[in-house]
């Protein structure tokens, strides 16, 4: 069975528009990755606790931010590795400079042997939906169509 993960999108309403937080991954494999390099705070999650759930919990650990609220589904994608990844959306606020992430232990160089211990999420930023576009990872993009669509419904 692919593997699954669960995230989240936080938006925000400004006079400017509407506003989406994404996050940068962390380690020296993303260091110098900017555009296209982005996403939604996410992780995987086992057969015994509920998506939604683990969208919370993974957001919470990677940007110590607690979400809240009511939440709607964004719908699902599958990345090229074959695993599928669910996203939730929900009006929220927070302060990029007060992120705090969880670590993790990654083998670098690859097939070095060597381990050392990095964030997994490096910085946190608010963006329009035409910046997130850009800066989006590419598989993500269609949460950012969905939240645009179910924004403009609703309004």
């Amino acid at each position: 069975m692919a593997k699954r993960s669960a995230g989240l999108l936080m938006y925000r309403r400004r006079s400017s528009g509407v506003e989406v937080f994404l996050v940068h991954p962390g380690g020296p494999l993303w260091a110098k990755k900017d555009l296209g390099a982005w996403g939604v705070p996410k992780g995987e999650y086992g057969e015994d606790e509920e998506p939604l759930d683990a969208a919370r919990r993974e957001f919470l650990e990677e940007t110590g931010f607690t979400a809240s609220g009511d939440f709607f589904a964004l719908g699902e994608v599958k990345l090229k590795s074959g695993k599928r990844v669910a996203a939730w959306a929900f009006e929220g606020d927070c302060d990029p400079e007060k992120l705090v992430s969880n670590t993790c232990e990654i083998e670098w160089p690859p097939r070095s042997g060597k381990r050392i211990e990095i964030v997994e999420v490096d910085r946190g930023r608010w963006f329009s939906p035409e910046e997130a576009l850009e800066y989006i990872r590419l598989e993500q993009q269609p949460f950012l169509d969905a939240l645009r669509r179910q924004i403009e419904g609703g309004a």
